[in-house]
């Protein structure tokens, strides 16, 4: 497929709309178990559903990574969507606003292109690779915030299932090490909230210590295109490939990339 990723944008938008409309208008239906603590709802199904055969119709060369039903395309080229259909289930079965659809487009690995559309906060966020990070119409920048001790800082959920005490020894090692040294700590539930709203100046780091392609793609592209600083937990480049997720606005990247490995190599040496 030739079409630039700049001209997907109008596609994913659409897509996004499709996704928006039945989220506001649908009850979260019944609930499958995926396994411990988590879940899908009937309407998690149905978005997906409803959005796979919009972009099928729309980029038919372009295979799609959902979270609930895996890749779907045979696509030969380098391009890949990752949907989301609604990142946050807990809060949306809840009653919680926080939660809506992240669609992003991967090339060769790299987050190029994202909308995370945000149905019960009325948000929409945008970006494609060169054109800036947008809410609405209204172009957005990471934020100015040049210390930790300033800093609002958002942790991503706490592991369950196989493995999560392993996995929450250095969820909660984190969470300790950025009680002592940032401002204020928040768990929002929702990776692609997480994400946009470093982007939106409205937190200053999103630290989450995992990267499902589906929960970040949309997000590390619309943080990098406001001048977040998206990496890796050892401090490299962000891909699909990487083991965490961790955005933050230019001034306290360094710090908060020295944080994250004083507390790995403290855990190692423990």
């Amino acid at each position: 497929m030739t079409t630039s990723v700049g001209a997907l944008l109008p596609v994913a938008l659409d897509a996004a709309t499709i996704a928006a409309d039945l989220i506001r208008s649908r009850a979260p239906g019944l609930l499958t178990a995926k396994g411990d603590r988590d879940m899908a709802t009937d309407l998690d199904y149905a978005v997906e559903r409803a959005v796979r055969a919009y972009l099928r119709d729309r980029t038919p060369g372009v295979p799609i990574l959902g979270e609930e039903e895996g890749v779907t395309g045979d696509g030969g080229g380098d391009l890949l969507w990752a949907l989301d259909p609604i990142d946050g289930t807990a809060n949306f079965v809840h009653g919680v606003p926080l939660c809506g659809v992240s669609l992003g487009l991967l090339q060769s690995g790299r987050a190029v292109l994202g909308v995370i559309d945000l149905p019960f906060l009325d948000a929409r966020y945008s970006a494609a690779e060169h054109a800036g990070a947008h809410l609405g119409e209204r172009r957005i920048r990471a934020s100015t915030t040049g210390r930790l001790r300033d800093a609002i800082v958002a942790i991503g959920d706490y592991a369950v299932g196989t493995d999560a005490e392993e996995k929450n020894r250095l969820r909660l090692a984190l969470t300790a090490a950025l009680a002592a040294e940032v401002q204020r700590v928040r768990m929002l539930g929702s990776s692609a909230i997480d994400l946009a709203w470093v982007a939106e100046g409205r937190l200053d780091i999103s630290l989450s210590m995992s990267n499902k392609p589906w929960d970040t793609a949309a997000g590390v592209a619309i943080a990098r295109e406001a001048g977040a600083v998206v990496v890796d937990q050892d401090g490299s480049e962000h891909t699909a490939d990487s083991a965490a997720t961790i955005a933050a606005a230019p001034g306290v990247a360094e710090q908060i990339s020295a944080l994250v490995g004083r507390t790995v190599d403290g855990l190692a040496l423990a």
